[in-house]
């Protein structure tokens, strides 16, 4: 580490000129002075959640970052969060203040995805997160309608949802949820609503979890569950240009594209007023019949480990 560039709230930073990555069309500078203007917008996303980030070191691929490393300040407030598949605690941040965060921007941290539920009630999430992820290309309008068709499964179960932009080319519908919901409950009816969304057009919408089975359509994704992240509303995203995951009113849906919102234009946009805040309904009570409905839908990830074994041994069999 050279010398400190500059020191803002206690937070040294350092080789504040260097290219952010790869296309990035931004610095280091460019993304601290980013997450210093927007901090009032992306903290009460961040808040109290476990923060998984992705990082970018100068010539290394990047990288998610879920355990914090020994160095980290003892400043930085933080979570002990037991990991059944790596069979560890893993000491996640909560990035709860500005000097956290400009912490996390001196450590390259670009992306910022917290947990779904807040720390120490993993099993009940604030929100349900239904990711609308489309097929390879120029497809963002398809990620759009498969949202919309999102919107109307909502309605139907009489729930509403807010939308952003994923920052990459996809469109996250996120709808808060009462306190006592469950995850196992969230989880269910986010696969209801997702058979919802397929069922209205099945021709542009598809639940099918493995990429083959998609034949060029969006995939609903309702997999984000229990432990999950979401990259938060005002994150930027390591891709070219720098884009930021911007909420986005429905009505607004069909005429933005997500390279409008990168790190250099959304800190005039936010300025006034947290439009993530606004566009979220207030907290709503699952339908019990949603919830049944979602705990007849196999999990889609467990239903696709299954299906690609039958295949691979259906192919040894005629090999």
């Amino acid at each position: 580490m050279g010398a400190a560039d500059e020191t803002r709230d206690g937070v040294s930073l350092t080789n504040l000129d260097q290219p952010l990555f790869d296309g990035a069309g931004a610095t280091k500078r460019d993304l601290v002075d980013y997450l210093d203007a927007v901090h009032e917008r992306i903290l009460p996303e961040l808040r109290d959640r476990p923060l998984s980030v992705v990082r970018v070191r100068p010539g290394q691929d990047p990288f998610m970052q879920k355990n914090l490393p020994k160095y980290t300040p003892d400043w930085v407030r933080r979570t002990s969060v037991w990991a059944e598949a790596s069979r560890r605690r893993i000491s996640y941040a909560l990035c709860d203040d500005r000097r956290t965060l400009l912490w996390f921007a001196n450590q390259r941290a670009v992306e910022y995805h917290p947990t779904l539920g807040l720390a120490g009630r993993p099993e009940h999430p604030t929100h349900l997160v239904l990711d609308l992820d489309p097929p390879p290309g120029d497809s963002f309008g398809m990620a759009v309608r498969a949202a919309l068709l999102v919107r109307q499964a909502l309605a139907d179960a009489g729930l509403a949802g807010a939308v952003k932009t994923s920052g990459a080319k996809g469109v996250h519908v996120i709808v808060p949820v009462a306190a006592e919901t469950t995850a196992e409950e969230a989880a269910a009816a986010t696969r209801a609503l997702a058979a919802h969304a397929e069922r209205l057009d099945p021709a542009l919408a598809t639940t099918a979890f493995i990429v083959e089975d998609r034949g060029g359509r969006v995939f609903v994704d309702s997999t984000r569950a229990y432990g999950a992240t979401v990259v938060a509303a005002y994150s930027p995203r390591v891709r070219p240009g720098t884009p930021v995951s911007y909420p986005v009113g429905w009505d607004d849906l069909a005429v933005v594209t997500p390279a409008d919102f990168t790190v250099r234009t959304v800190p005039a946009l936010v300025a006034e007023r947290d439009r993530w805040a606004a566009a979220l309904p207030a907290p709503q009570r699952l339908p019990a019949d949603l919830v049944a409905e979602g705990r007849t839908i196999p999990v889609a990830r467990v239903q696709a480990m299954h299906e690609g074994k039958r295949r691979a041994k259906a192919r040894r069999e005629a090999g």
